[in-house]
């Protein structure tokens, strides 16, 4: 649907009725409703209506580290792949749960805009 691409605008920050909508001042069909535009956009695998989350990366070595992580979710190592008996085991020590604080706040949802919401936090001690 070219739609949402000739506007400028983001397929993330149209809803089902306002796409239906257009299609229609625009001539592209007679009538469609929002729910077969849903229902094309979910057998499509685009989820316009779920929240948008970002997290700004301030590790300048972050990449480094998350190749290896994702190397290992590969199941490669070093560049060389895991033979069928080697395994990888995840850990992680927990020995509190921590008061977090969002550092900036949930933006919310607006007209044609999704909610927004940044994962960043302060921890506020145990």
């Amino acid at each position: 649907m070219p739609v949402a691409a000739e506007t400028g605008t983001p397929l993330s920050r149209w809803s089902c009725p306002e796409l239906a909508r257009e299609v229609v001042a625009r001539a592209i069909a007679g009538s469609i409703s929002a729910s077969t535009v849903r229902r094309w956009l979910a057998d499509d695998a685009l989820k316009s209506w779920q929240y948008q989350s970002w997290i700004f990366i301030r590790d300048p070595d972050f990449r480094a580290g998350a190749a290896r992580v994702m190397d290992l979710y590969a199941r490669t190592w070093q560049g060389t792949p895991l033979h069928d008996n080697e395994y990888v085991i995840s850990a992680d020590e927990k020995t509190s749960v921590q008061a977090c604080c969002r550092c900036h706040s949930t933006l919310a949802p607006g007209q044609a805009r999704a909610i927004r919401v940044n994962h960043e936090y302060e921890r506020g001690g145990a």
